[in-house]
């Protein structure tokens, strides 16, 4: 009961369960990370028998795969645990629509990031010295190794898969002929796009150390024979031919100084009345939500330079290059979708 004359003490469920957001969170990455889920894809298995494959001991195992049973990743029939259809489709990377990549980075890496926010915050800078000695930014760290490589492209693959199906059905594209998917990873977009419409033809254009996992995953869609792979650098070098520009997940990486310079570019490579579609996490116009945008731009802090942006913001960015028509969906995914149109002369 209060007190006369006091407030009412408030719930402090929300604070609660911030505590305990991040154990949540590492229960899951530790899982992945030792590879509970694959041997438990092939068949349910105990205690004893999932130890001993995956080289640890039995009982600190056993809270970890509770904890998982607590979370909804696994099940439990009688001394036997066995992977949940949610863990079978995401956790498992072995799955086509896996998620492992993309935890494992924010287990090796975003982990650690995050872990130095409060610098963030007052120097305003990413973390990448701070967190592993690194110089340099965040390309720099995905491919200094072939497994870190990997473990980026996979994990941006996984989400695509999520998201670039909502970014091309976001607008009509039925007007647009050829299009070029700038840094377009595993050619996710592509795919999606060239699926969806029969006549369209596309290019996945990325950096040289990319473009063979590009291949192997668009040689997988029933539209492949309309899809090329050609490596480039869009800051750098020449951009293929196009009607409809495409980036997904590129400018909330840089600054608005970075970022001019390479839509202007596309606004001149493209031909009157062609696009631009990109592929980005919108903040509401008052930047009060949504919340998933509010941490993946806390995430582009300690990594990039960049930050999210609301579509007023991306609507002046595009037409400071002189794109017009600027429109943009919530498409209810990882990604949100803009359109932009070249004037015609």
């Amino acid at each position: 009961m209060a007190l006369p004359n006091s407030s009412p003490v408030p719930d402090p469920s929300p604070v609660i369960e911030l505590i305990e957001s991040f154990r949540r969170s590492k229960t899951m990455y530790g899982a992945v990370s030792l590879g509970v889920f694959e041997p438990l894809q092939r068949a349910p298995a105990s205690l004893t028998m999932l130890a001993t494959e995956l080289g640890v001991q039995p009982e600190p195992l056993e809270r970890l795969l509770d904890a998982c049973v607590g979370l909804k990743l696994l099940r439990r029939n009688g001394a036997l645990y066995e992977n949940e259809p949610v863990a079978s489709t995401y956790l498992c990377r072995t799955s086509e629509r896996a998620l492992t990549g993309y935890i494992l980075y924010s287990n090796a890496v975003l982990f650690p990031l995050w872990s130095h926010l409060e610098d963030a915050v007052r120097e305003g800078t990413p973390r990448w010295k701070q967190a592993f000695d690194i110089e340099g930014g965040i390309f720099d760290h995905f491919f200094r190794t072939d497994e870190a490589k990997q473990t980026f492209i996979q994990g941006m693959h996984g989400l695509g898969l999520l998201s670039s199906p909502k970014v091309v059905e976001a607008f009509d594209l039925s007007r647009f002929r050829r299009l070029a998917d700038l840094g377009g990873a595993t050619g996710d977009l592509a795919v999606a796009a060239c699926e969806r419409y029969p006549h369209l033809h596309a290019i996945v254009f990325d950096l040289p150390q990319v473009v063979e996992t590009a291949r192997a995953h668009v040689s997988k869609s029933p539209a492949s024979s309309r899809i090329d792979v050609i490596a480039g650098d869009f800051f750098h070098g020449e951009l293929p031919e196009a009607d409809l520009f495409a980036m997904s997940r590129i400018l909330h990486d840089w600054s608005e100084d970075k970022i001019h310079p390479l839509l202007t570019k596309i606004y001149q490579r493209l031909p009157p009345g062609g696009g631009i579609l990109l592929g980005e996490k919108l903040l509401h116009e008052d930047k009060a939500g949504p919340t998933s945008a509010h941490l993946q731009s806390l995430n582009m802090l300690v990594c990039t330079e960049g930050k999210e942006r609301t579509l007023g913001e991306y609507r002046q960015l595009l037409e400071n290059a002189g794109f017009r028509d600027v429109q943009g969906e919530f498409t209810g995914s990882p990604l949100d979708a803009v359109l932009a149109i070249k004037n015609p002369d």
